[in-house]
């Protein structure tokens, strides 16, 4: 039975664990409305992408 002969310190785990933390989502200003929408998808305030109004309100 795999048991650890010591106690895992702090600052080994700390190490450890330095890469597992939450992303920032790409965010960038509509081109249209000046609302703030995740990049490459279609803004939720005006419905438009990439200069054309892909959903009419």
């Amino acid at each position: 039975m795999a048991v650890p002969a010591r106690r895992t310190s702090k600052t080994r785990k700390r190490k450890r664990r330095t890469h597992f933390k939450l992303s920032v989502p790409g965010m960038i200003e509509c081109s249209n409305c000046g609302e703030m929408k995740l990049s490459h998808r279609v803004c939720k305030a005006c419905g438009s992408y990439n200069g054309k109004e892909v959903i009419s309100e």
